[in-house]
């Protein structure tokens, strides 16, 4: 599990506060940020920097600068009670805005792992901060206010703010938002001629593109963020960091242990031991998709000792994951469990579903390797559920940013016709006045305006019609996977929600290529989005007509087959492996072979012929899939027939899908592949 180091947030337009703000020094807040950059890693070092700084403090603002920094190195240095007893005292501070006591609270209680808690804090700060800060470069478009200056802007609070939020967005998997808050937190830094921040979320900026499949952007980013950093040692190790993220999200595990490998060289030259651990504990999880687990848990027990001196529950969390990972490759169970027992009280009950998601994976796939197949099944089924709610959501998240863009070129229009036609009633009303003197001039005025309102009108409507146009467009692609042109799920969706709702009828097939995380570590991302175009094109060149094939998610695809027998079935499955197996796939590096497994199911379930709805379906042939990989791959696996009378009994067999077949509760029937024959 990778720990990851900074985040931002989506600013929101706020009125400015009725009172004025008391000035900001601007060179003493330059000096406090320096200190707190100090204090992630020594706060004594730093705080005794704060109490020279106080000798030489005049004036009431710039004591509640210094009282809020002092605050903040506590929360740092893992003081939560000190930090809360400071904060007490700045509330009754009238010198202190508002906004700051928020974002300290905030930071607090991140710090204690209340992230939730903690965003919603962030947020209303950043309310209050941003009102004197410059608007976002997107609003400077025409008819629009002018950018306010960055003086009297606390840009260092706004984007400290923004990174508490981003870290929340992160970690709950909401992958547009939090990118659109990076270049918010960009735009502040910017604005501020602070390259260290700027570094900072361009780096940060670099790992949400490469998550969301934006591989180029996500390396010029990060190239820029090095650019801005020279020169400065600690922000060239933090980006170390982000460097070795991008890595592990190309499966590019020796890339990733070099880059952290690097930048653990320069924390430790800096006496730098947070951000040591921090690199120690990503080192671990590098070594660990190495398949070295005692490196890893060697390491990942040194980050934790450091960790937990500096009471950093966020770090700690993917530490004790990593560790876990460790033990249960090591084959030692039982300890794995204990530290996961840890983390989950870490953990509470958050919204980090994200995060979550991605813990879940990587344990499935350690306990699936480790040989103990009903915790990788629970955690499989737990994961896959987590992952389609993450991926719905980040549609709607994207499909929402888009439609803010629109509904803003289209007020944009619209204000713009609004001026034209208050012009032109007002030449009306001025042309009336002067009617006795000007009558001819008059009606050649009003013959003019009459043309020029007419054409304002139908440039009106090509505009709606173009909008609309969009939207149709912008709808029928959001049910088309890009890479494939198969339809994705928001299709499917569509389509069965013209089905009965707890009446699903006809079959399905879930179809997962076979050792496709080995094609993506040797060939690369490149070759491997070639296999699943190839293996898609051939799935649908072997399925009927009337079969709808979807790319469900990564290396799976869903056929669903109405209308078709049992028989019928075993044929289309044959066909799919014979299909996708029959020919070696050709890449740059030479012809590869693949294979598929699959999992398939008719419904309703035989004998009992019981409704089910479809995403019950889905989960079925699921399983079936999963048993089809356990038994060797390149086969597929059918549901014959299932033993259950009722509904509960059909719940209780789902639930131990294994133990189901093995007391033959459940009967299945195999489709060999062609190397299998």
């Amino acid at each position: 599990m990778i720990s990851l180091l900074g985040g931002a947030q989506l600013a929101l337009a706020q009125a400015p506060s009725a009172e004025p703000r008391p000035a900001l020094n601007l060179a003493l807040d330059a000096e406090l940020s320096r200190l707190l950059r100090i204090g992630f890693d020594k706060p004594e070092k730093a705080m005794q920097g704060l109490q020279e700084l106080r000798r030489a403090a005049i004036t009431a603002r710039q004591e509640g600068q210094l009282r809020l920094a002092e605050a903040r190195l506590q929360v740092l240095a893992g003081d939560l009670d000190g930090a809360k007893a400071t904060a007490a005292l700045l509330e009754r501070d009238a010198a202190v805005p508002i906004e700051a006591v928020k974002l300290l609270h905030a930071e607090i209680m991140e710090r204690a792992g209340q992230t939730g808690d903690a965003a919603e804090l962030a947020h209303q700060a950043l309310q209050g901060l941003e009102s004197t800060c410059p608007t976002p470069a997107s609003s400077g478009s025409s008819g629009s206010p002018p950018p306010r200056s960055i003086e009297g802007c606390d840009f260092r609070l706004a984007w400290s703010a923004l990174r508490v939020l981003g870290r929340s967005q992160l970690k709950e998997g909401r992958l547009p938002v939090a990118l659109a808050t990076a270049q918010r937190g960009l735009e502040l830094a910017e604005a501020g001629g602070d390259s260290l921040l700027s570094a900072l979320s361009l780096g940060q900026m670099a790992l949400l593109e490469m998550r969301q499949q934006q591989a180029e952007r996500a390396t010029a980013n990060l190239a820029l963020a090095v650019k801005k950093a020279q020169g400065d040692s600690l922000t060239l190790a933090q980006l170390k960091n982000f460097e070795a993220n991008l890595a592990a999200s190309r499966g590019d595990s020796r890339g990733q242990l070099k880059a952290l490998e690097d930048g653990l060289r320069l924390a430790m030259d800096l006496g730098a031991g947070r951000l040591s651990a921090q690199l120690l504990s990503n080192t671990a999880d590098a070594y660990l998709q190495l398949q070295q687990p005692a490196k890893a848990l060697a390491l990942g027990r040194q980050a934790l000792a450091e960790l937990l001196r500096f009471k950093d529950v966020r770090v700690e969390r993917s530490t004790r994951l990593n560790i876990a990972l460790a033990l249960i490759q090591l084959g030692q169970f039982d300890e794995a469990r204990r530290e996961l027992a840890r983390g989950s009280v870490l953990r509470g009950e958050q919204p980090d579903q994200g995060l979550r998601a991605q813990e879940l994976q990587e344990l499935g796939e350690a306990w699936a390797k480790a040989g103990q197949a009903k915790e990788a099944i629970a955690l499989y089924h737990e994961e896959r559920k987590l992952s389609a709610d993450l991926t719905a959501r980040n549609r709607e998240a994207a499909l929402q940013l888009l439609k803010i863009k629109y509904d803003s070129d289209r007020k944009q229009r619209d204000l713009e016709l609004l001026q034209r036609e208050r012009s032109l009633v007002d030449s009306q009303l001025l042309n009336r006045k002067l009617a006795q003197q000007v009558g001819i001039a008059l009606a050649l005025l009003l013959g003019l305006s009459l043309v020029l309102v007419a054409v304002m009108v139908k440039r009106v409507r090509a505009a709606q019609k173009r909008l609309k146009a969009n939207e149709l467009l912008l709808r029928a692609q959001s049910e088309r996977d890009p890479l494939t042109d198969l339809a994705n799920r928001r299709h499917l969706l569509a389509v069965m929600a013209m089905q009965p709702k707890a009446q699903f009828s006809g079959a399905l097939l879930m179809v997962d290529i076979d050792h496709f995380k080995h094609v993506n570590d040797e060939y690369g991302h490149g070759v491997g989005d070639l296999v699943i175009c190839e293996v898609a094109r051939r799935i649908s060149h072997a399925v009927r007509s009337v079969d709808l094939v979807v790319r469900w998610g990564g290396e799976e695809f869903l056929v669903f087959a109405p209308d078709v027998s049992q028989e019928q079935l075993m044929q289309l499955a044959q066909r799919i492996l014979d299909e996708v197996a029959y020919l070696p796939v050709q890449t740059e590096t030479g012809p590869l072979r693949v294979t598929v497994s699959i999992g398939f199911a008719h419904f309703p379930l035989p004998p009992a012929m019981l409704d089910l709805h479809w995403e019950q379906a889905v989960n079925w042939a699921d399983m079936a899939l999963y048993t089809a990989k356990s038994r060797g791959r390149n086969r597929a696996m059918g549901i014959a027939t299932v033993a259950a009378g009722d509904a509960d009994a059909l719940m209780q067999i789902e639930a131990d899908f294994d133990a189901a077949c093995s007391s033959e509760r459940v009967s299945l029937v195999e489709v060999m592949g062609p190397s299998a024959l």
